[in-house]
């Protein structure tokens, strides 16, 4: 089943490699989606693929490997969009 969520990460997670972090995590499961820095500093996380592997990536974005420092995570479901490739901005 695809599932796709939005993340959205709050804490010490600008400027630290946050996004590239998540990006690595996500292809490396097969997903589609983004990580990117919002200007309240938080950073806004979209995952798109099978619903096991997006579960997994998101454990993952508060956990130990976690770059930088990780106060609260936000998670909604959204609509699927049949999304392509990962992006950060």
């Amino acid at each position: 089943m695809t599932r796709r969520v939005v993340a959205l990460v709050s804490g010490a997670v600008q400027g630290v490699g946050y996004r590239w972090f998540v990006r690595g995590r996500a292809e490396a499961a097969g997903l589609a989606g983004s990580a990117t820095n919002l200007a309240d500093g938080r950073v806004e996380v979209v995952l798109e693929g099978d619903g096991d592997a997006v579960a997994a990536v998101l454990t993952e974005l508060d956990g130990a490997e976690a770059p930088g420092r990780v106060t609260h995570v936000d998670v909604r479901d959204d609509a699927v969009q049949g999304s392509a490739g990962f992006t950060t901005g």
